[in-house]
Order: C-alpha cells, then sequence, then structure tokens
C-alpha cells in the first residue's frame, strides 16, 4: 500500500492531508484537516462543506459565502493604528473586503475561509499589539456589533391563546 491511499482532501481549504490529521467524526462520515483552523470552520458550519441532504454546499459548487460586518468604535484610531489594524487583517485568510476609517471597521470575508469566532480573536490580538485599552475596546466593539445583527434578524411573533 502507497503513501497516497491514506490522503484525504481537507473540504475547507483543499489541501491533501493524511487521514488521521485533526481528523473527526461527524454524521457518520470520517473528515480531516490541515490545521485546527480548518477544522474548526469546519464545525462551525459544517453545511457550507457538505450541504444538506439533496443540496449540494456552496463549497461543493464552488461559490463563496460573503459576510459583511461593520463594527463601529467608541474612539477613533489614530492613523499609525488604522494602519496596524489594516495590515494584520488583510493578513487574515478570506478577508475579501476591508476599510478601516478612525471610527469605523467594514470587513467584508467569505465565511468558507474564516469565521467570526476568529475574527474576533483576530481583533483582540490586534488590540493587544496596539495597546492603551485597544484590546477590551475592539472585543466590544465587535461584540456591540453582533448583538446589533441579532437584534435586527429577530422575528417577533404574537401567541394568542384563546
Amino acid at each position: 500500500m502507497s503513501q497516497d491511499d491514506d490522503r484525504v482532501k481537507d473540504l475547507v481549504c483543499g489541501m491533501m492531508v493524511d487521514s488521521q490529521d485533526n481528523a473527526i467524526e461527524y454524521l457518520q462520515m470520517s473528515f480531516a484537516f490541515c490545521s485546527k483552523q480548518c477544522k474548526a470552520r469546519f464545525l462551525t458550519n459544517p453545511h457550507l462543506y457538505i450541504g444538506t441532504p439533496g443540496h449540494k454546499a456552496p463549497k461543493q459548487e464552488g461559490r463563496e459565502v460573503v459576510k459583511r460586518r461593520r463594527i463601529r468604535l467608541s474612539q477613533p484610531l489614530s492613523s499609525e493604528d488604522t494602519t496596524q489594524v489594516s495590515e494584520a487583517l488583510q493578513a487574515m485568510m478570506g478577508i475579501k473586503d476591508l476599510k478601516v476609517s478612525q471610527d469605523t471597521i467594514e470587513i467584508t470575508y467569505d465565511l468558507l475561509q474564516v469565521t467570526l469566532k476568529q475574527l474576533e480573536e483576530k481583533l483582540v490580538e490586534i488590540g493587544i499589539q496596539l495597546g492603551g485599552g485597544w484590546s477590551e475596546r475592539l472585543r466590544r466593539a465587535f461584540l456591540q456589533e453582533s448583538e446589533e445583527l441579532q437584534i435586527e434578524s429577530l422575528e417577533v411573533t404574537s401567541s394568542h391563546h384563546h
């Protein structure tokens, strides 16, 4: 048996990996991933990679799942900090578009390549590098934005019991 027989494709990034690398069982199927990050992306939204019964996944059809987040900052960034935030976010896999101004960070990203949790962790990491309380400020702004989105998408129904 050759080495190649035990290799499988990482559904997230497409790399060929050993079938034991970051392996998981999901819906009685076995998957392996090149990294913990790819495994986490898969586990966050498995249907984006393997579809649902009778429907192909966006990844299988070669489509992107693009999301946009607008984060309003409670305190303006300096121009140096704006550059640092911009460079750090653009270095992430899956970032499609990015606009960083002094009081707003607008990120467009492919959900197949980067998760919300990974964005939040990166913002906290950037904040630590900026110092001066930015880690907590960026995290709060990010969470505030997420909460606003959830409130906007709430469906209010009335239940009348007769």
